[in-house]
């Protein structure tokens, strides 16, 4: 298949594209390369994308904000599917920088839906976050939960992503799979979360700041299993069934567990063999206490079955950061 990769120089592109040329898929990638977080991390990541010197991929610094280039985009190559993984990310900085959030999950979405209906894409994957969940102590699951009351703007961008989507399958019954991703975490992961911050943090003996005192639980999710479900949404295309005339579909993509923070941090401390320099800090606007997915659905109809715990994912992570050789020009 001919498949448009947005946002392929970031952390979760980065590794579909790589799975896709490894199934023989013709890839076209684009990514914006923005400054959310030091971009010779993406620099680096499309370097290695580069380095395998794939005849099956093509790269352009495109945004999906510019209108006339992504219709010239859609236009030249009549994609057969697209997987939207380009978005502003960041939950805490969607506080102080809501607009580039309107900009790119907003306008740049509406982009890749105006032009997979014009070029009559058969399959769009799109990206969503466990954070349209809310405050939801309990498991969230796609069809029962409660998503209409998010607590940042980046929750709510996602949320009207998913709104936008179902329209937009509705009006021209584009097949849409929805994808509610669970903090991911893994090599060439984002410097802003969790695991990357910590581990920066304990090996250069500087102070890691919890929140909420530390009192939050996440359901880690590994890169490897977030890949794995991307592509089993890309073969399970939603068609209309006799009772549902919109072809769209929604899945978790998580590892169905919640694990409490400071265990996470205990883990990293034990095998980097370090101590971390902790301040507890009281909770901060727009947390999530607890995120924990359903992931029956996943299972029953993507096969998805996420293989890593966290603390083997930890040692995967590490492994890379180590040898990471240009780790130390990304403070």
């Amino acid at each position: 298949m001919k498949i448009l990769v947005t946002g392929a120089a970031g952390f979760i592109g980065f590794h579909v594209v790589k799975r896709l040329l490894s199934d023989k898929h013709k890839v076209i990638g684009i990514d914006n390369f923005n400054k959310y977080y030091d971009v010779k991390l993406k620099k680096s990541r499309y370097l290695k994308l580069k380095n395998l010197k794939n005849k099956n991929l093509s790269f352009f610094k495109i945004d999906i904000q510019n209108n006339k280039k992504i219709n010239k985009l859609f236009k030249k190559y009549k994609f057969d599917c697209v997987i939207n993984l380009a978005a502003q990310a960041g939950v805490r900085y969607s506080i102080s920088n809501s607009e580039s959030y309107l900009n790119s999950n907003i306008i740049g979405f509406y982009n890749i839906l105006k032009y997979s209906a014009k070029y009559h894409v058969k399959h769009l994957v799109a990206a969503s976050s466990s954070s349209v969940y809310g405050e939801q102590l309990n498991a969230a699951n796609e069809d029962k939960s409660d998503t209409d009351k998010p607590l940042q703007f980046y929750a709510a961008t996602k949320k009207s992503n998913e709104l936008m989507a179902y329209s937009y399958s509705n009006i021209y019954k584009i097949p849409i799979t929805i994808l509610r991703f669970f903090t991911v975490y893994g090599p060439w992961g984002r410097p802003d979360m969790a695991l990357f911050k910590f581990t920066r943090a304990i090996l250069k003996n500087k102070t890691i700041y919890l929140h909420n005192k530390g009192h939050h639980y996440r359901d880690f999710t590994y890169i490897d299993d977030i890949v794995d479900g991307v592509t089993l949404a890309l073969k399970k295309i939603p068609k209309i069934q006799k009772n549902i005339s919109v072809p769209l579909a929604i899945f978790n993509l998580g590892n169905g567990k919640a694990v409490h923070l400071k265990n996470f941090l205990l883990e990293l401390e034990k095998q980097l063999k370090i101590k971390a320099r902790i301040i507890y800090l009281k909770k901060q606007k727009g947390d999530v206490f607890k995120t924990l997915a359903c992931i029956k659905k996943a299972k029953k109809e993507l096969g998805y079955n996420p293989k890593i715990n966290y603390k083997k994912g930890i040692t995967q992570f590490l492994t890379w950061y180590k040898n990471y050789s240009n780790i130390e020009k990304l403070n």
